[in-house]
This record gives C-alpha cells, structure tokens and sequence, in this order.
C-alpha cells in the first residue's frame, strides 16, 4: 500500500435499488441521493474520504445512475477529481467493477455508496501491505445496522489473515483496500463481487484485515436509514479551525505558489494538532490575488495545494476542505477582475463553508496573520486569534 506518489484511487459502488426504502426514494432517486439535513447521503461519504490524498475518486452508477452523475461528475471535493461512470444495465457489484476495468490503473480503496463506515484509512496510505495478500478489510460488528448476507462470521488469526468463523460477529464493513492487479479476478462471468471473488480469495488467505468498531451503517432499511438520520448529522456538526495559508501555514514572500518557495511554519502542526484532538473541521481560507494577476494559473495553484495537502497528510495532519478567491479589482486577467464576496475581508469563502458543512461557528477560531482575516472572521461573530499571538499558548 505504501506509495511515495499517492497513486491510490477511490471506488464508490452506488448501484442498489433500494426496493426497502421506496417510501424515501419513491422509485425515483438511488439510495445514496437521500438527503440528511438537506445534504446527500453520498456527500458525507465524499467529506468523510476526501480528507485522504486520493488520486482520484470514481463513482459508478447504477440505478438511476443520470442523477448521480449530474450532481458530481467532473466535480472536485477538496481538490480530488470525481469522475463518475454510469453502468448500462446494473447487475451486481462484480459487474459494476468489470465494467469500470479499464479504469483500475492505481490500487484502490473500494466503498460501497450506501454505507458509511466512520473508520480510519490512513494506513492504506503509510503502510505496505505484505506480497502474499491482495486486499485488506476492514471488519466491524453486526450491530443489525448492516443489511449483507455475504462475507457474515468474518475474523482476522495472529497472522493477520481473514477467515470465516461462525462464532464471530465481525463482517464486512464496505471499505477495503486492494492492489490494482485484483482485475485479473475481474472475468465477464462475475455477478457478486463478494461471493464470486472476495469469499474465494479469503478462503484462500489471500486478504488481510482489521477491526475498527466505529460507527457504521447501511441505510438500505428504513429503520437503518432513521438511524443515519439520526446520527450522521451529530458526527459532522462540530467547531472549526479556519486558517489563512500565506502568513500562517506557510512563510509568506509573496504569491508562494512552488514547491521551491514553500517553507512551513513549523510551529502550525502542533496547533492543528491540537483542534483535530479536539475534534475540530479544519479548513483553509485563502486569497490567491496572485492567479488574478496572472502570476500562476488555476491549474497550479490546485497542483500546489494539492502539494500541501499531501504533504500534511504525511504529518498526521488532515485538511477538510479549502476555499480560496482568485479575484482581483485590479486583476490582470479579466476573467478575475471583478468585486466580489469571497476576497477577505468579506466572509462568501466562510460561508461557503458554512453551506458545506455542519459548522458550529460559536465554537470556532480563525487564525490569520492580517487584518482582512480579522475582519472577515468578525463579521460572523467568529473567535479570531493572529498567529503570532496564539502560537506559542497552543504549541507544546
């Protein structure tokens, strides 16, 4: 798994029918286009990965596949590529990936678009997975709030391995890595991807895994989906940390926008640290005058960001999302050059965020280095500290 590139790609499954829920889909929306608090299920999925450098993100879709690939194809999520891939004719998750074979050029980290699994997947990312195993799984307990019928009574032996036991309450919790030569396995006969491929390959302890017992759900049940309802909202309502990025992640010399140009403020990771602990968003709000006057393009300054959000990552450091204003009144590129609500000190990028994400501003900070991040924080009632000020209370 380990890969100093970060080629590793995302695989969403969202085919299901969701025939059990018909009173919420009506026939008429697949089940991972239900809205929680006026968001899709599919859009917690999306924040809860993004925070991982992922390569790219495929979405195939199944069952009223047109919607989804309206609401996210071609989108990004925190600077990831989605591309989604409407299946012609659905017939089962083994089908649903020989139809998409040719896409598989990276390993990979298969989900399934009606489940969500609250489990930590950094060490797909930082650690090698051993030559004899293909795929790793991560198992949780049947708490009757999954709805499989495959890969039921699975457990992991001292050597790591996967293996059927009746005693064990562990399934299959929708989340598995795999190594990109799985699509030899891959054959035009396959229906279920779980029975025809996965049960043969752990029988054979072909498949590592690990226990998270998070939270977890399958919304393909009404009683499951009240409980998502219920519950999903609460695991992303919490405070943010907003941060400028010139001045306060990075040194600024003006419109740093290269690798070669980039120096941290060391003492930021500390900080960060401290609010993920505290279980806070983190998010970066930045304006980058330096596209409107023509310095960099679009194109590199997402490259660069996406540099940074990498480079965090290999510190244990996780961003949720960033937005940014590229204008300018005085821009050079006329495209930018325009007044607009984003450019601090004005808060559209804040609120944006807020539109997003479940953010309970009263709990929040910003930290910026100027006074147009003081300003802009200010005028939503938000907590603001300069950098200079709150680095040395925080950093230990």
């Amino acid at each position: 798994m380990k890969n100093n590139n970060f080629k590793i790609d995302a695989i969403i499954l969202c085919g299901g029918y969701g025939t059990r829920i018909r009173k919420y889909t009506k026939n008429k929306i697949p089940k991972s286009l239900i809205k929680i608090k006026k968001k899709f299920f599919l859009d917690y999925l999306l924040k809860k990965i993004s925070i991982y450098p992922f390569n790219k993100i495929i979405i195939i879709a199944g069952f009223k596949g047109e919607k989804i690939f309206k609401e996210y194809n071609k989108k990004k999520i925190n600077l990831i590529d989605i591309e989604c891939i409407i299946e012609k004719k659905p017939k089962g998750t083994g089908a649903a990936l020989n139809f998409i074979k040719r896409k598989i050029v990276n390993d990979f980290v298969l989900f399934n678009g009606d489940t969500f699994a609250n489990c930590a997947i950094e060490k797909f990312f930082k650690k090698s997975l051993n030559k004899k195993f293909i795929g790793k799984i991560i198992l949780t307990k049947n708490n009757n709030k999954s709805l499989t019928k495959n890969l039921l009574n699975l457990n992991v032996s001292k050597k790591q391995e996967v293996y059927f036991s009746k005693k064990s309450p562990l399934i299959n919790s929708g989340t598995i890595f795999f190594k990109k030569n799985i699509k030899k396995f891959l054959t035009k006969n396959i229906t279920s991807f779980e029975n025809d491929v996965l049960k043969k390959l752990i029988i054979k302890k072909k498949i590592t895994g690990e226990i998270d017992n998070g939270f977890f759900v399958d919304i393909g049940t009404e009683k499951n989906l009240k409980y998502a309802i219920k519950m999903i909202p609460k695991i992303f309502y919490k405070p943010a940390l907003f941060l400028d990025r010139d001045g306060v992640i990075n040194k600024d010399f003006g419109h740093v926008h290269t690798i070669k140009k980039l120096s941290y403020n060391k003492k930021i990771f500390s900080i960060i640290r401290y609010f993920q602990k505290k279980n806070y968003f983190i998010f970066i709000v930045t304006n980058q005058a330096g596209i409107a006057k023509g310095l960099y393009n679009l194109k590199e300054f997402i490259e660069f960001q996406k540099y940074i959000k990498k480079d965090l990552f290999k510190k244990n450091i996780y961003i949720n999302d960033i937005e940014f204003c590229p204008h300018h009144p005085e821009a050079i590129i006329k495209a930018y050059k325009i007044i607009c609500n984003c450019r601090k000190p004005k808060n559209g990028m804040i609120k944006n965020l807020k539109k997003n994400w479940h953010i309970d501003l009263n709990k929040s900070l910003f930290i910026g280095d100027n006074k147009t991040d003081y300003i802009c924080a200010k005028s939503l009632h938000i907590k603001f500290k300069y950098f200079n000020e709150i680095k040395n209370n925080l950093a230990n």
